[in-house]
């Protein structure tokens, strides 16, 4: 209990002492100063999550970091495990990402300014109009050059087990026509969501898998892309 209520403490201080660097983000912002801007909300926002993880107790292992591509956007699509996925993501994943996540995490201050910041989308859960805008927005985030991250079983499994991915998440980067990079995340769960929500020290496996291309696919390999990604990311699970 005491690390949880630690946890939960140096969440919200940290995120409070990140403020001047928001100030600083829009002054730059303002300037045109974009390559500085970008660079300045993914080291803040990677250092944040890096503390998180590291007041967690929680010891990651990463595999196939080299998968990672620098020189164009992705779609990141993984299994989603429990509440520290994000924070793993954004610290262990050495690359400017934003994150496709529900309308809930737009109403948390200071947290929505740097998600803004960091190209997230937010997509209003039982929604179809809306959640078409949210993808057609993400496209076009994509299309500009940044990347993003998409958990395609839309909740946390709280578990080992993943749940039924929702194929309509891939069409994301077939419409931009940018690579998917599969990630499997293995044993996030055991850091709070066995626990009955306290955080508890555990070791994380983070397995980067090999690009799969989305452009000049026949429609039969679209129609089957969604369980081949699929198989891709429970392969690290075994």
């Amino acid at each position: 209990m005491p690390r949880t209520i630690y946890w939960f403490i140096s969440f919200v201080i940290g995120l409070i002492f990140t403020v001047p660097f928001l100030v600083w983000v829009k002054i730059l912002e303002l300037l045109g100063m974009n390559e500085k801007k970008e660079a300045c909300v993914d080291k803040i926002s990677s250092n944040w999550a890096k503390g998180r993880i590291r007041d967690s107790g929680a010891e990651i292992e990463v595999l196939g970091a080299e998968n990672v591509p620098n020189d164009k956007s992705v779609v990141f699509i993984s299994n989603h495990q429990g509440n520290f996925d994000v924070a793993i993501f954004m610290a262990m994943i050495e690359k400017p990402k934003g994150y496709m996540s529900k309308m809930e995490m737009g109403k948390v201050p200071i947290l929505r300014n740097w998600m803004e910041y960091m190209h997230c989308v937010f997509i209003e859960r039982g929604n179809a109009r809306k959640a078409l805008v949210a993808i057609n927005k993400g496209v076009d985030i994509l299309k500009a050059g940044h990347s993003l991250v998409i958990f395609p079983e839309g909740t946390r499994s709280r578990g080992s087990e993943m749940g039924a991915f929702k194929a309509g998440s891939l069409k994301l980067a077939i419409k931009a026509g940018v690579p998917i990079v599969p990630v499997t995340i293995d044993g996030s769960y055991r850091l709070m969501e066995a626990n009955n929500g306290r955080i508890k020290p555990s070791k994380v496996r983070l397995i980067i898998h090999p690009i799969v291309e989305t452009k000049g696919l026949a429609k039969d390999e679209i129609g089957e892309l969604p369980e081949k990604i699929e198989g891709i990311i429970r392969s690290g699970l075994n």
